[in-house]
């Protein structure tokens, strides 16, 4: 690499740095508050909503990275051409398929991230923040007694409480059972408290009303109570966060065996489609770095904001994330629609070497480059 092309290149990574760190500082503040809320407001540590944010940060990496890359690419080459940089270069005889060599190691630097995040730690950090969710979550209180929310701790099962007082004691309680298919049950009761008996967790309901709904006949029975007892044990020891497709290594996704597949719970066109995105995200996030860059370079040369050439580079990134979701999308419907999930890929790279031929040529995109001259006054 020329001295150019490192000058350039080490434009692209200082402009990465810092629009990632930014990004990622923003999702990080508005995850921070839900898992402020939900462990350190539930008396839990703070060690433990610092590992919990430590956990989370890969997953939000791997989303903040490509954009970053795309924004730090559109950065630099409006700051050069502004600059006259880009001019001065190209008179010494770069083209922008020259030009755009430091930025196609970029974005291969980028892929790579993105490659070490999506198939390493990623589901390293997902698991581990699984494990240490059920952890937290077999405390009962955490899972279960938390005023004015409706909480779904399983399946079929609905809890709420207005208020809970210092000693433990629930005020206005509200529990739906809908897990049997032919009925639905609903207990309300004006007190309710947690007991343990023998290891197994009861809910015991204070004066208060059981009303069963019949699917089939319509029927709706009342019952009213002084005290009952339910049993809550299958609803905190059997219910933390399984392992989904996010938790399992690459290969196994690729290649799913039925051991896996049941392992999962799911089709073997999800399994393929998570897979195979791991490898699209990185290709992605290397080619709309490319894209950034060539949008900028039709434009040719200006001393003010080249605005619309950003705004075509907005626009074709968001064109190319839509297609992204649609591809897979369709690509979970059905195992041999696999492929799909890289079409998003392939049509920005092609849309990347068409800017970069069109910069080349200045007749063909003579409105991008430069706006009109104004017309001259006439007496």
């Amino acid at each position: 690499m020329t001295k150019f092309d490192k000058y350039l290149l080490s434009q692209l990574i200082v402009g990465f740095g810092f629009f990632a760190l930014v990004l990622v500082l923003v999702y990080w503040i508005n995850r921070a508050v839900v898992l402020f809320d939900q462990l350190v407001a539930n008396g839990h540590s703070a060690m433990v909503f610092l590992e919990f944010s430590v956990l989370t940060l890969p997953d939000m990496m791997r989303i903040v990275l490509p954009i970053a890359a795309f924004a730090a690419s559109v950065f630099v080459a409006n700051r050069l051409s502004g600059e006259s940089e880009l001019v001065v270069v190209q008179s010494a005889g770069y083209s922008p398929f020259r030009l755009a060599r430091p930025v196609i190691v970029f974005g291969l630097l980028v892929g790579l991230m993105l490659s070490v995040l999506t198939h390493v730690l990623v589901p390293a950090s997902l698991t581990q923040l699984a494990i240490r969710k059920a952890e937290v979550q077999d405390n009962a209180t955490t899972r279960l007694l938390r005023e004015g929310t409706f909480l779904h701790p399983t399946r079929g099962i609905t809890f709420y409480v207005r208020e809970i007082g210092s000693d433990g004691v629930m005020s206005n309680m509200f529990l739906s059972d809908s897990r049997d298919a032919s009925r639905q049950t609903t207990y309300t009761a004006r007190q309710a408290l947690l007991s343990s008996d023998g290891g197994t967790l009861k809910l015991v309901m204070f004066d208060g009303k059981a009303q069963v709904y019949y699917n089939r006949s319509g029927r709706l029975s009342v019952t009213g109570f002084s005290d009952f007892v339910f049993d809550i044990g299958p609803l905190t020891s059997g219910a933390p966060p399984g392992i989904g497709s996010a938790h399992m290594p690459t290969l196994e996704l690729i290649r799913p065996d039925p051991a896996t597949l049941a392992r999962l719970g799911v089709a073997p066109a999800i399994a393929l489609q998570a897979g195979h995105e791991r490898i699209s995200q990185a290709l992605l996030g290397a080619v709309v770095s490319v894209i950034g860059f060539a949008a900028i370079l039709l434009g040719g040369f200006s001393r003010f904001s080249l605005w619309r050439q950003v705004i075509l580079a907005v626009l074709i990134l968001l064109a190319l994330k839509s297609l992204d979701n649609v591809m897979n999308d369709l690509a979970r419907q059905n195992a041999a629609n696999w492929p799909l999930v890289y079409v998003s890929s392939a049509v920005g790279g092609v849309v990347a070497w068409a800017m970069l031929w069109a910069a080349d040529r200045p007749a063909l995109p003579a409105r991008l480059r430069r706006p009109r001259a104004p017309r001259p006054m006439t007496p």
